[in-house]
């Protein structure tokens, strides 16, 4: 069998389906039209106007880590439109919260764990002075040691004393700390 004769027999058969289907036929015709008729009035009550540029600023996925995903949710709770672009919307930049207090504690701990000179009593002073600065930020939250935020069996401390360089009792000082 051919082709044509195949294609001839497909259409004899759907043509004799319609036509014992009347009511379904209908249906299946006015259906679309009834929509498509909605879609126009909908356009017409509600005529679009026109919108600026909107530049959100840029948010982190959980992915590129836990500190810049909860700082893009904290920094941009109200997320706010801007007329011109956004520094975040630089391709290749992760986040343009390096002034917010929680990258700069950050970046002061880091300096304190990686940092294995005589300095480090220094660094852990300027660390202290960033707790506090969080403190003084969150001062209606509990406050709570350091060593209460940490699981249970932690190996920051022992980190601090061997890795970090800093006395046992500076790390005693340092998970008594209270933000």
């Amino acid at each position: 069998m051919g082709f044509i004769r195949q294609f001839y027999l497909l259409l004899w058969k759907n043509i004799t389906y319609r036509r014992r289907n009347k009511i379904q036929l209908l249906i299946e015709l006015l259906w679309p039209l009834f929509l498509f008729v909605i879609l126009i009035s909908v356009r017409h009550s509600d005529p679009p106007y026109k919108q600026g540029q909107c530049h959100f600023p840029n948010k982190a996925l959980p992915s590129v880590g836990t500190m810049p995903w909860i700082q893009s949710i904290i920094c941009n709770i109200n997320n706010p439109c801007f007329h011109s672009p956004t520094p975040g919307e630089t391709p290749g930049q992760v986040g343009n919260f390096d002034n917010s207090i929680l990258s700069r504690l950050f970046v002061d701990t880091q300096a304190v764990l990686s940092y294995s000179g005589n300095r480090s009593f220094f660094i852990f002073q300027e660390l202290m002075g960033s707790v506090r600065l969080l403190g003084e930020r969150f001062g209606s939250f509990p406050s709570l040691p350091v060593k209460e935020y940490l699981r249970p069996n932690e190996t920051l401390s022992s980190f601090l004393l061997t890795n970090g360089s800093l006395s046992s009792s500076t790390v005693d000082q340092l998970m008594k700390a209270r933000p």
